[in-house]
């Protein structure tokens, strides 16, 4: 698809079906994910030890949170793209893909020089025992060879979500996690490489994903705008996305590290209420691998909007979209209610947990339907790139949660902890909500972005 077509797709009608259009295959997309990681953990437990899998898992939440210092290039890419596309700017579309992969490609060759004093510092932070180190470091030093393709690939994404490609987006997901997985079963269980083999397979499939991604991406290259250095080194906008991308950066991380004191917080509590806790936390990330389709949906369609110059498109897009989140949210809390205690079953065999996790499901429950907002606004932020108040309203919610916490746990225990994180959501949606008529503002009658 060139990028002429694409952009004459931002001008389409906006409808029901366009939205499940782009939501739909990102769910699917999202659906792949915990199936790689099963089978990753399935093929090093044949093995019959215990260390291995231990260091699969630790080497890949390094990994992850390594490369999740750059995950602002997939959300910033699409609301920068969305919007260039409204605007009909066909060259800043190219430039965006251009400026965003040559700094997701030298952030992934920074992490592969720095490696040493990375790895030191993690296991510093999360010590395991001598074996378990030693395979995990082994696992980080072939993966790591990986980190330019896959920070690259948070720009492929947010570039084909932008452009409303979101079947491309579900192609690319099913054909690296399905690679990785038989590469994970020919190297571990056929030949018996271990947990190198499982570190072989995901840095093929990396850069194999890498090369199918250009290959989607390839009306960027059907012209010259890709290698217009001016236009991609242009100053001013250079420094917006900048700006787009770093507060983007310091408002996920600020929101990384309230649900990372989720965990603190209940680890205080007790072994039981902690494991019951990660259980339900599961919950909770079903519900984002759900409903990242409808919020996704509105980063395209606002920022189409915001492109455009249209203030009406803008309202429509943030109502719709919002219909359809509502709407899943409160499917998956009956879903929950209704069939939490036979997933809590699957995940957890102790009976203390599983009796313990039965006691908060209810707030796991609840949960997408009391968060549902502050994702949609999150979609709509991120499309309009109002990145700024977003990181304002960020500080504002944690804020209020830090006092829920001081006030709440000590009165309530594991119910308080729970009422905390369920004010943290609902703290977002209104600090959002509140700067929401200001950011419609904002857009009737503001040029195209050029």
């Amino acid at each position: 698809m060139s990028n002429g077509a694409s952009a004459a797709g931002a001008d389409a009608p906006l409808t029901h079906a366009r939205i499940v259009k782009i939501a739909l295959p990102i769910v699917l997309s999202n659906a792949t994910v915990p199936i790689l990681g099963a089978v990753d953990t399935g093929v090093v437990g044949q093995m019959g030890l215990a260390a291995p899998i231990g260091a699969v898992g630790i080497g890949a939440v390094i990994l992850a949170a390594l490369y999740w210092v750059f995950g602002f290039l997939r959300m910033g890419t699409t609301g920068l793209v969305a919007q260039a596309r409204g605007a009909g700017d066909v060259a800043e579309t190219s430039a965006l893909f251009m400026r965003g992969m040559l700094i997701g490609l030298a952030g992934g060759a920074l992490f592969v020089l720095l490696q040493a004093a990375l790895f030191w510092a993690a296991f510093r932070l999360a010590p395991a025992s001598a074996e378990v180190e030693t395979l995990a470091r082994r696992y980080l030093q072939i993966r790591i060879w990986g980190a330019p393709a896959a920070i690259s690939l948070f720009v492929v994404t947010g570039w084909l979500i932008a452009q409303e490609r979101t079947r491309a987006v579900f192609v690319l997901q099913v054909w690296m996690n399905g690679l990785n997985i038989v590469l994970d079963l020919w190297f571990v269980l056929g030949l018996g490489w271990g947990v190198g083999g499982v570190a072989i397979a995901t840095l093929i499939a990396e850069w194999s994903g890498l090369a199918l991604g250009l290959w989607l991406c390839r009306g960027v290259f059907a012209g010259r705008q890709w290698c217009d250095w001016g236009r991609i080194f242009d100053r001013v906008r250079l420094r917006r996305m900048l700006a787009v991308n770093g507060d983007i950066m310091i408002r996920s991380v600020i929101l990384t590290g309230s649900f990372a004191s989720f965990l603190f917080v209940a680890a205080d509590l007790g072994d039981v209420p902690l494991a019951a806790n990660q259980v339900l936390l599961q919950f909770l990330e079903i519900t984002a691998f759900a409903l990242d389709g409808f919020a996704f949906s509105a980063e395209v369609l606002v920022g189409a909007a915001v492109g455009a110059g249209a203030r009406h498109r803008l309202r429509r897009a943030a109502v719709m979209t919002s219909q359809w989140g509502v709407g899943g949210a409160v499917l998956l809390g009956v879903f929950f209610w209704v069939g939490g205690g036979w997933l809590i079953d699957l995940m957890a065999t102790a009976p203390e947990v599983r009796a313990e996790a039965r006691v908060y499901l209810w707030w796991a429950a609840t949960a997408p339907v009391l968060g549902i907002a502050s994702w949609m606004f999150d979609g709509i932020y991120f499309g309009a790139t109002w990145t700024r108040p977003m990181r304002a309203a960020m500080l504002q919610s944690v804020a209020i949660y830090v006092l829920a916490l001081l006030v709440l746990v000590p009165w309530l225990g594991n119910h308080g902890l729970w009422a905390a994180l369920m004010v943290l959501n609902l703290s977002r949606a209104v600090t959002l909500g509140w700067r929401y008529p200001a950011l419609e503002r904002s857009v009737e009658g503001s040029p195209p972005s050029k």
